[in-house]
């Protein structure tokens, strides 16, 4: 009896492993077994941003500038605000946009996470179709927008003499954040099916998450050590530390790589599981 018992659990969980590797498997190759579903649908929610305005692709860079002309008088300029001292004589208005482009993509990311099931739901109930591409493709269409603003800022910060060795890590940071993110937007895609009342508290979440980031201010106003130590178990602070570093000091901070590496692989794949075990409730529920 106590054998049989044994056996039993055993094959559960070989069964329950198994599972939760499939489930993994299916999440993680989405956009490659997927690639034209993934490709249509990433052009179109891309080009839907832009096709109805006057601008056009010109918001794509007038919006992000806007925003830090606006923080960085506010900033510089009432609150007299300065970079760093270890970033030696850096403008104030390059040390924040190194921080607020990556985060601009992460926050516009997570704050439409909430609407991504809701605005498919026609589509989810009628049509039979991989559900998970949909978080997929509303965590690219932002990186992709705000990549383009970084990448002209890194290119800019070449010709000024900051281009370093270390420079080939910033892809790869990049790419962290891009499945942090991912796991995120999942994760509320997914619950706000079941919760409605997520959409505006998500909202309040990342403008507080923002003011919690030091992007518009350097971590050295904050003098308690013990606080500053805080601030490490957000991952958005190691992943602003980072591109700061990398850049404007051609240094690799291993604190923070060391939190970002495995925070972002547990956040992509928790997000994908939590999202594929409970798709399909979807469509009885939208």
């Amino acid at each position: 009896m106590f054998k049989f018992a044994a056996l039993t659990s055993h094959t559960h969980t070989k069964i329950g492993s198994g599972m939760l590797l499939t489930l993994l498997r299916e999440w993680i190759m989405t956009p490659f077994t997927n690639y034209r579903l993934f490709q249509n649908f990433t052009k179109q929610d891309f080009f839907a941003q832009f096709t109805a305005s006057v601008g056009g692709l010109v918001w794509l860079f007038l919006i992000p500038v806007a925003h830090i002309l606006i923080y960085s008088f506010v900033f510089s300029y009432i609150f007299d605000i300065r970079a760093a001292e270890e970033y030696g004589e850096t403008e104030f208005v390059i040390f924040m946009m190194i921080g607020y482009l990556p985060w601009f993509a992460f926050a516009e990311a997570v704050g439409k996470s909430t609407g991504l099931l809701l605005e498919k739901a026609p589509l989810i109930t009628k049509v039979m179709f991989p559900v998970q591409i949909i978080p997929v493709v509303g965590t690219t269409v932002p990186y992709l927008i705000h990549g383009v603003g970084f990448g002209l800022l890194l290119a800019y910060l070449a010709t000024q003499g900051y281009l370093s060795i270390q420079w080939i890590l910033l892809p790869i940071i990049f790419l962290l954040q891009f499945l942090f993110t991912m796991g995120l937007v999942a994760i509320l895609s997914a619950f706000c099916v079941f919760l409605r009342d997520l959409q505006q508290l998500v909202s309040l979440l990342v403008m507080i998450w923002f003011f919690l980031t030091p992007i518009i201010y350097p971590i050295t106003l904050i003098n308690n050590e013990a606080v500053k130590a805080l601030f490490l178990l957000n991952p958005m602070h190691s992943f602003v530390t980072l591109y700061r570093d990398i850049i404007l000091l051609a240094e690799v901070p291993l604190t923070n790589l060391f939190i970002v590496v495995p925070v972002s692989l547990f956040s992509y794949l928790l997000g994908g599981w939590l999202f594929m075990r409970i798709k399909h409730a979807f469509g009885d529920v939208l």
